[in-house]
């Protein structure tokens, strides 16, 4: 199949496989006479199993990990199990970080309660004064 086909049988961009391809995530295709490029069900295997793990938030790097791991089946999956805690404690950060961040805008948003006019909007008031690079609210109280 051409590079159509195959964005459209795994709705993936046309761009994004041809990056893929150049990042080392896909095999390269076998080029017809003409050049253009011929794929096979192994790419759309290999697609999918590299947007599954884009999917899982894994970065590049990893995924190219993965399918080196993939290519030589007989490595320990050790440094698998290593990848996936990384990525494991990377999630943990980001939701600690989200929390965070969650509690701020609730502090923010407990600063106007009221139908009022926005000049006398807290959640504004607290925005402008932190951009002239006085105290806000928000990071008083969670930051």
């Amino acid at each position: 199949m051409r590079i159509g086909e195959l964005s459209r049988s795994s709705g993936c961009d046309v761009e994004t496989i041809r990056y893929y391809e150049r990042e080392g995530l896909l095999d390269a295709p076998r080029r017809e006479a003409n050049g253009y490029r011929r794929y096979d069900e192994g790419h759309v295997v290999q697609l999918n199993f590299v947007r599954h793990c884009r999917s899982l938030g894994m970065s590049l790097s990893d995924v190219r990990r993965l399918r080196e791991f993939e290519r030589n089946p007989s490595q320990d999956c050790e440094d698998i199990n290593t990848l996936l805690d990384r990525q494991i404690a990377q999630i943990h950060a980001q939701r600690v970080a989200l929390e965070s961040l969650e509690g701020q805008l609730r502090a923010l948003r407990e600063t106007c309660r009221h139908h009022q006019p926005a000049s006398a909007c807290g959640i504004l008031q607290n925005l402008q004064q932190a951009a002239a690079g006085a105290g806000c609210e928000c990071h008083a109280t969670n930051g």
